[in-house]
C-alpha cells in the first residue's frame, strides 16, 4: 500500500512537471520550462529509488 501511494504521488508530480513545460512553451517562459523539467527528473529519480528500496 505504501508503494502504491508513493507511485501515485510521483505520477502526480510528473504530470505537474509536464504541464509546467507545456505552459512554459506556450508562454515562451524558459524558467517555467526549466522548473518543469527539474520536477520530472526529480520525480523519476525518486520513483526509481523508491522501487529499488521496496525490493
Amino acid at each position: 500500500m505504501k508503494l502504491f501511494l508513493a507511485v501515485v504521488a510521483i505520477l502526480a508530480v510528473v504530470v505537474i512537471g509536464v504541464t509546467a513545460v507545456v505552459l512554459g512553451e506556450a508562454d515562451d517562459s524558459p524558467g517555467l520550462q526549466g522548473l518543469g523539467v527539474l520536477l520530472v527528473i526529480g520525480a523519476v529519480a525518486l520513483g526509481v529509488r523508491t522501487v529499488r528500496r521496496a525490493r
